[in-house]
């Protein structure tokens, strides 16, 4: 129908794809950085949309005009073929995405193919439409179009160098960004001043050599003059906090080769195209500003200098971040043209700029937005086998169940994080900087032996539980954190003989093993052996038997009023660390007095109970202090064997959403390793336990 919808996209089809073109190139530079700590898996969606509809938009639009398919008057068309290069400068995309998942970086090579087809299809609209267009049009035309390759092939390339195997490569010829130099906020830092992350982000690039190696598992080469071992005895000396800060600082590092164009803008070329972008466009924008624009629509004349204006100020938005990056610092200083180091980064200018570029942009470019969000996932199994599915359950859960997403639900509804504390922070820090100085790791950094086995053997009970750490790791995850749960609840502490230091432990123990069974469920692909989910699904299934049945023979039903039913039907997450709290001890208790024997049907309920009992066996003997002590030794063994021998593309794949707590202890552990390859440079160590200092 006339004026309708269908007849609206006859006669602007092109500028509307133009103007959602660019506009999506605006929600990608402004809102891309925020999968770099985690984020709502909502605004996640919405970004991953964004990145995909800006690649389809642009080629869909390039394909319309190479067709022909655009304004039947003459005119017209040739002022619209003057939109192709800005697509191109499109397809380039932002600094601050290439990549929204590793496979992209495997996929350059299709990427390759899809930036001739699309150069050729571009090549081809301006040869047949912008000659008539006038000598200025023309020329403003080849320089966007010129322009607009460059950052498509520099996308391309920036895919490939996140690519693991050219990571490799690159270990092998390029230079180490080894900082000599003795910088006046190094010595502020050492002298008490505030701007600590400034320090570990220089640092962390001094060092980033390592990280690199320890991503694509090459061997790297000590360095003639050791300036490599005495930075790390610097960083390490500092204490745990200091190493923490490295590590979330170095992931971040990695993040921007994978993910972004890092790896080619921190170059000669890289910043030769920053500067030669912006002037590009001004000066194109200058010819068409002076060109003749009769018998062109006032509606076409005014997108295009939208485009002009919005590729001038992203481009500049580019050039500004670029040169106030931790990146640019780490380039000065490798630099061999000494006179320029001197010139911008010694005499304090790149400081300057530095903070310019950080209150122009209100970015903390050096603070907290490189750090790790420092949330650990939560999934309890009793908790969830504790549930009540009742005409109140939630809304979404129902929905979820009618499409065949129950699983989901289940793993996203009963599941929380929460914030690590800074005394498991000690604790992992002091668990995994004793390993390599013990020789409980290999040449190559692995761990000599299996989940569980050097906790059980420093504690001398190995023998008691050796036939209950499961044939793989998932399988002595599912019985330990039951027998863990079951243990806690009939232990001592039910009969309030806990202190407030033994009760800080317990929070401890249920937080690591809660974290590891939310591996387990949220994500397996971090868990190193084979899944075991007919495993867990079957043991799920046996403690729900268990509840209902006690359930219907005690014939209790809570009483509810309406706001609590309102409540429980418009429920979003119920969290295993603020929920349901009795009916998970009561189950654990359930599952002691029941006494399962081993059976196909029940196939792992009979060895947490042993555990549970060989636990309350010994908390008689050697009381409970020492008991929590073996468990928390006993789940950091799990979670650092865990850390240390997933695989590296696990690792690389999940700094595309913020990153997990197992990343950052397997580079820690990769560091410790390191260090010990510098025996020149003494690392202070500790050999008591954080709770003895």
């Amino acid at each position: 129908m006339a004026g309708g919808p269908l007849d609206l996209w006859n006669h602007w089809s092109i500028q509307i794809l133009v103007l959602l073109s660019l506009a999506l190139q605006v929600v990608l530079f402004f809102f891309a950085g925020i999968r770099r700590r985690g984020v709502n898996p909502v605004l996640r969606i919405l970004l991953w949309l964004a990145y995909l509809l800006a690649d389809s938009t642009a080629i869909y639009a390039l394909g319309h005009l190479s067709l022909g398919t655009i304004s039947k008057e003459r005119k017209q068309g040739e002022l619209v073929a003057f939109w192709a290069p800005f697509l191109l400068l499109h397809l380039g995309g932002p600094d601050c995405i290439t990549a929204y998942a590793l496979q992209d970086n495997q996929l350059w090579l299709r990427h390759l193919q899809i930036l001739v087809v699309q150069v050729l299809g571009a090549g081809y609209v301006l040869y047949k439409r912008i000659a008539d267009n006038g000598f200025y049009v023309m020329l403003a035309s080849v320089l966007m179009f010129t322009i607009g390759v460059v950052k498509y092939v520099e996308r391309t390339w920036a895919l490939r160098c996140g690519n693991m195997g050219t990571i490799r490569s690159s270990l092998k010829r390029g230079p180490d960004a080894k900082h000599h130099e003795f910088h006046a906020l190094d010595q502020g830092f050492r002298e008490g001043a505030a701007n600590e992350e400034e320090f570990y982000v220089r640092r962390a690039h001094s060092v980033f050599h390592i990280c690199k190696g320890a991503i694509v598992d090459s061997w790297i080469e000590k360095d003639s003059e050791n300036h490599g071992g005495e930075m790390l005895r610097d960083i390490i000396n500092e204490g745990y906090k200091g190493m923490w800060t490295l590590m979330e600082v170095e992931l971040s590092l990695l993040y921007d080769i994978l993910y972004t164009k890092a790896a080619v803008i921190h170059t000669w070329r890289g910043y030769c195209i920053r500067l030669v972008s912006p002037l590009a466009t001004v000066a194109a924008f200058l010819l068409f500003h002076f060109s003749v624009k009769d018998g062109h629509r006032r509606t076409d004349i005014a997108i295009t200098y939208t485009l002009l204006a919005g590729a001038f100020l992203l481009e500049m938005a580019s050039l500004l971040m670029a040169l106030g990056s931790s990146w640019t610092y780490s380039f000065l200083c490798t630099t061999h043209w000494s006179w320029f180091r001197y010139a911008v980064l010694c005499t304090g200018r790149w400081n300057q700029l530095r903070q310019l570029v950080k209150k122009i942009t209100r970015r903390q470019v050096a603070g907290h937005a490189r750090r790790w969000s420092g949330e650990m996932g939560q999934y309890n199994m009793l908790h969830f086998c504790s549930r009540q599915d009742t005409s109140f359950s939630p809304v979404l859960g129902r929905l979820a169940k009618m499409v065949g997403l129950k699983e989901w639900w289940n793993s996203k509804h009963y599941s929380g994080t929460i914030q690590i504390s800074d005394e498991l922070r000690l604790w992992l820090h002091w668990y995994i900087e004793r390993l390599p100085r013990k020789n409980k790791v290999n040449t190559q950094g692995v761990l000599r032996k299996n989940w569980g086995v050097e906790a059980l053997e420093a504690h001398r009970c190995y023998d008691n539980f050796k036939g209950y750490l499961g044939i793989e790791l998932q399988e002595g995850i599912v019985i330990w954190h039951i027998g863990t749960d079951v243990f806690l609840a009939k232990s001592s502490r039910a009969k309030a003989d806990y202190g407030a230091a033994q009760e800080k432990l317990v929070k401890t123990i249920r937080t690591l093993s809660n974290y590891m069974m939310f591996l387990l469920v949220e994500r397996p692909e971090m868990l190193p052996g084979l899944a075991q989910t007919r495993l867990y699904q079957q043991t799920c299934e046996n403690l729900v038997d268990m509840w209902c049945k006690a359930e219907s023979s005690s014939h209790s039903h809570p009483n509810r009023n309406i706001r609590t039913m309102l409540k429980e039907l418009f429920l979003w997450r119920d969290d295993p660390n603020t929920s349901r709290l009795l009916q998970r001890d009561e189950l654990a208790v359930i599952l002691y007095g029941e006494k399962p024997e081993y059976s196909t049907d029940v196939p792992r309920l009979c060895y947490a109970n042993w555990v549970a009992k060989e636990l309350l066996k010994q908390e008689k003997e050697k009381g409970s202090k020492a008991m929590l002590d073996l468990l928390l030794d006993v789940w950091m063994d799990f979670l650092v064997y865990t850390a240390n021998r997933c695989s590296r593309e696990s690792h690389a794949k999940k700094l595309s959403s913020g990153g997990e707590l197992t990343t950052v202890l397997w580079l820690m552990a990769d560091y410790f390793h390191k260090s010990l390859l510098y025996p020149q440079f003494p690392i202070g160590v500790r050999t008591d336990s954080p709770e003895d200092g």
